[in-house]
């Protein structure tokens, strides 16, 4: 067995040592450091030295469930989400389910499901099955992924049981990319499985300086400090040149240092030595934007958008370069829903319990002025809101004629609008994606109209009602298709209209329940031209260059640029990373960000920052260097 594990890497032969004393471990490397590579490794040995292991794999990306399948087939490997792993567990107990939901909302901690509604009895679920599905309806026993942690968290804690089960059947339990898992998974894992007397191995594998999610764990330190897991550390890079590694290692906070691969094979490996790399800071001297210039000046060809990207904080900074601004404004910059949402919760907090089922939303707000005339600046709109509402009154009016249940549960979010990104066109679709009826619907348009014109016809057919029967059937589908692909300027409901009437796309179930509880939304997108749609499809399935600075960890790319905007955010903020100032925790959080946008580069790093202060390009020489700190003016 020693011999086999000669091949292994120093750091995964570590591991198999951690295990033959029955020890928890936690692989930590920065980015770049391979390991996902190290994950298969250790796969593969355990399988090897016994084929009887049976071991689950918690992924986070596309990358890495598509690396772990094309390395490894094997019955005895388990690979999948955290919330798949956690409700397989969980769901064949429905008694216990459902007494857990039940007392998760009664309970009043922090961590507990949320009763929406203080009239609902959770006793009326007794009899019940819990279901899991892609949303929330607590009152009918409907949950969704972040009720399942809640769940399993609590039935761990409260059966331990449950741990002897989740021990016999899996010899390994792998995490990968833990510090994005929620402090329930890891409290799970390490703590309440010490509950039960039969021994397994959990394995964490990640690096905390990247863990740039609020709900995420971040770091197994507490766990360490008590002896239920042990840290190795990687500190080799695989995928950076020198000069960006080297960066990467100014950037952290952690300790880690990361060095050159001993591997010759690595990618960032060149006639046995580390490639230098390319890699530079350039800012603007005035307010004027020159990113148009950058990139012209860069050479990089953009239309590869598997080799080169241009990463920004958020999609809304991204949605008038890539064509989708008036689709991004109505599903994230809708006053009149800010204000909705604002009556919403003034009803919540003062706990009104007025039947408000027959009343329309202008009537519900007229009532609340009666009625709350001392706190009538609590129940009208903002002076934010204003601007939008004076120059939206048709809309506006639309809106208070809606029946306010209606319009009480109508979702809007970006989330249903530009959910599930890829980087590329080739990469995997999540499950569950949040996009509403409406925007799933556009996307099967447009998906048959691509899968025409790109000759996939087999899978056209799967995907259209149109039935082709004869020779004039094909002429007659080439037509359609034609006359679809020139509506370009056309409104999106003249689109859905024509796509329903030539037989290419019907208008289904899915969408005729959007349309009745969502009109005021369908509305307006339905007034908006079918190029934006086109465009944000695009974006969407990664024909771009464009992605934001959160979609892209776990990705690599020939060459990287970062574009330095807050947005208007107040998670994040350059300034302050640069300027050594402000808050800590967005200072630690926005480092992070930074750190892993720098480190997707395999060739050349672009940073692109207007017009900074003097300490922070004073920062920008000390990280990238005096030569590397150009101003473009």
């Amino acid at each position: 067995m020693a011999q086999t594990r000669l091949t292994l890497e120093p750091e995964v032969q570590s591991i198999f040592d951690l295990v033959d004393q029955s020890k928890n471990f936690l692989l930590s490397g920065g980015a770049g450091s391979g390991k996902t590579y190290s994950l298969v490794q250790f796969i593969r040995q355990a399988l090897a030295e016994n084929p009887k292991n049976t071991i689950a794999c918690m992924t986070y990306t596309n990358a890495a469930v598509a690396e772990i399948r094309g390395r490894i087939s094997d019955p005895n490997l388990h690979i999948g989400t955290i919330h798949e792993f956690l409700w397989d567990l969980i769901r064949p107990y429905k008694a216990e389910l459902i007494d857990t939901l039940i007392a998760s909302l009664k309970s009043e901690n922090l961590t507990s499901i949320k009763n929406p509604d203080d009239r609902f009895n959770p006793e009326e679920l007794r009899g019940r099955d819990v279901q899991y599905k892609e949303y929330t309806l607590v009152k009918e026993a409907v949950v969704s992924h972040d009720e399942i942690l809640i769940l399993a968290h609590d039935m761990f804690s409260t059966y331990p049981k449950l741990s002897d089960i989740a021990k016999d059947r899996y010899k390994f339990i792998l995490v990968d990319e833990y510090q994005d898992t929620s402090e329930l998974v890891t409290d799970i894992l390490l703590v309440h499985f010490q509950k039960s007397k039969k021994t397994n191995i959990i394995g964490f594998f990640g690096d905390a300086m990247q863990s740039i999610y609020d709900d995420g764990v971040g770091d197994l330190n507490k766990y360490r400090k008590e002896g239920l897991v042990e840290e190795v550390k990687k500190i080799q890079n695989r995928r950076n040149p020198k000069l960006i590694y080297e960066l990467a290692n100014r950037l952290r906070t952690d300790g880690i240092t990361q060095d050159a691969s001993n591997d010759e094979n690595a990618p960032n490996m060149s006639s046995g030595k580390v490639v230098d790399g390319d890699m530079r800071f350039l800012y603007t001297a005035t307010d004027i934007d020159k990113l148009d210039t950058v990139k012209d000046s860069l050479g990089w060809d953009f239309t590869d958008t598997k080799e080169n990207k241009e990463l920004h904080l958020t999609h809304n900074l991204i949605a008038p370069k890539a064509g989708f601004a008036e689709l991004m404004l109505i599903y994230d910059g809708d006053k009149i829903i800010a204000y909705r949402n604002r009556i919403k919760d003034f009803i919540k907090e003062t706990k009104i319990e007025v039947d408000f089922s027959e009343f329309s939303f202008g009537e519900v707000i007229g009532h609340l002025v009666d009625e709350f005339p001392s706190k009538i600046k609590d129940v009208t709109p903002t002076k934010g809101m204003k601007p939008f509402i004076d120059g939206h009154q048709e809309l506006y009016q639309q809106a208070l004629a809606m029946p306010y249940v209606t319009f009480r549960r109508m979702y809007v979010a970006k989330e249903a609008l530009i959910d599930d990104k890829k980087d590329d066109p080739s990469a995997t679709t999540k499950a569950g994606s949040k996009r509403d009826a409406l925007i799933k619907h556009l996307f099967k348009i447009q998906n048959i109209i691509n899968l025409y014109k790109t000759r996939r016809y087999n899978e056209f057919l799967k995907r259209t009602e149109f039935k082709i029967r004869s020779v004039e059937d094909k002429r007659r589908l080439k037509q359609i298709i034609d006359e679809l692909s020139e509506m370009s300027d056309q409104p999106i409901g003249v689109v859905i209209d024509r796509a329903d009437e030539l037989g290419v796309c019907k208008k289904d179930d899915n969408l005729s329940i959007f349309f009745s509880k969502s009109r005021y939304l369908y509305d307006r997108v339905a007034k908006v031209k079918f190029d934006e749609f086109q465009n944000l499809f695009k974006y969407l399935e990664g024909y771009t260059p464009f992605s934001t600075q959160h979609k892209i960890k776990g990705a690599q790319f020939d060459n990287v640029l970062v574009v330095l905007d807050n947005g208007g955010w107040n998670k994040y903020n350059f300034s302050y990373i640069f300027e050594e100032a402000g808050t800590e925790s967005v200072v630690e959080r926005t480092r992070k960000l930074f750190y892993v946008c720098c480190t997707r580069s395999k060739r050349s790093l672009v940073v692109y920052c207007s017009k900074p202060s003097a300490k922070a390009l004073a920062t920008a020489r000390k990280w990238f260097g005096d030569k590397s700190v150009q101003c473009i003016d």
